[in-house]
């Protein structure tokens, strides 16, 4: 098939693959997607009697990821469903073996959305005005109390927390995680992505004009404060473009029309328990980004933004 894939248990996937397909198709190429850390992701291109068109395929097969795969598939096919509604620009559903019943490994089977994820410093601030946009979309989809996702998940707390080994600044690591050791801020809950950041985001167009073709990795959808999932969007912000475009991130927000905590207290929680869940190094991030072309972001230069935006967030807010 001249393509770049794992081929381990593939006829197995590629038998369940070609029976969710319409008439005649059949793969006729694969192509390992770039970019992905929790998952492996799969562009599948078909050839039929209409012509062609293209699929993506998600797979996990990291063993962590695979013990928790039928909770997250499950959802992540329940969202798209949900999202088939409305003007949020997600993939369509095409099936799911969330316990890979059939297939290799647990997998979803999804349309392909146009567009490529845009890592890069040019148009940085064209495209975080976008995602501001974006996100407040989501966050105002109306959800009967039957389609409400489950309540959200705290990825750290203050005994998790690693701090840099090598900084210079212990006392401020100290100070930001003894501001998460509360109860979290009372919150009005909303729809959130809950992985919301530019590397799940699609752009087409060119950089000084761009656009959103599409949203994916909806495996972590929650119900919570609008301000996590700001949160988190400027984290990603933070380390891709430096500190002041992960600070600029919730202004955008509200510009767009979004409601964030009204009090500095609350909203700074929130803040830190999304930076400080990247602590020490942000080098999980570093992965995928690095294989879409940012090999300047080095475990080093990640760590220092890290600590400036808790610096920065910090010397705002508290």
């Amino acid at each position: 098939m001249g393509v770049e894939q794992d081929t381990q248990g593939w006829d197995t996937t590629r038998s369940w693959v070609e029976k969710q397909l319409a008439g005649a198709e059949r793969v006729e190429a694969v192509v390992r997607l770039r970019g992905g850390w929790t998952s492996e992701m799969r562009r599948l291109d078909l050839r039929g009697p209409d012509g062609p068109r293209s699929l993506v395929l998600r797979s996990f097969v990291k063993p962590f990821f695979v013990q928790h795969a039928e909770g997250l598939l499950t959802r992540e096919a329940d969202i798209l469903r949900l999202l088939a509604d409305t003007d949020v620009p997600a993939a369509t559903l095409v099936a799911v073996d969330a316990t890979a019943r059939h297939c290799a490994h647990p997998s979803l089977l999804m349309s392909h959305l146009p567009g490529t994820v845009r890592p890069g410093d040019r148009g940085a601030d064209a495209r975080a005005d976008l995602l501001a946009r974006q996100l407040v979309r989501v966050h105002r989809l109306p959800v009967t109390a039957r389609q409400r996702p489950r309540a959200y998940q705290a990825w750290t707390s203050p005994e998790r927390v690693t701090v840099p080994p090598d900084t210079e600044r212990p006392g401020l690591w100290r100070r930001a995680v003894d501001l998460i050791c509360r109860e979290p801020p009372a919150h009005q809950g909303c729809f959130l992505h809950r992985d919301f950041h530019p590397g799940n985001v699609l752009f087409t167009g060119p950089d000084d004009d761009p656009r959103i073709s599409g949203v994916v990795d909806w495996v972590e959808t929650s119900w919570g404060p609008a301000d996590l999932d700001v949160a988190h969007c400027s984290t990603a912000l933070a380390l891709l473009h430096g500190v002041p475009a992960g600070l600029r991130f919730a202004d955008r927000y509200v510009a767009a029309g979004g409601t964030l905590a009204e009090d500095d207290g609350s909203h700074l929680y929130w803040r830190l328990l999304d930076a400080l869940g990247f602590a020490p190094d942000a080098e999980k991030v570093a992965v995928p980004w690095r294989e879409l072309g940012r090999v300047d972001l080095t475990a080093g230069v990640l760590t220092r933004r890290l600590e400036g935006y808790v610096g920065a967030l910090l010397d705002r807010y508290a």
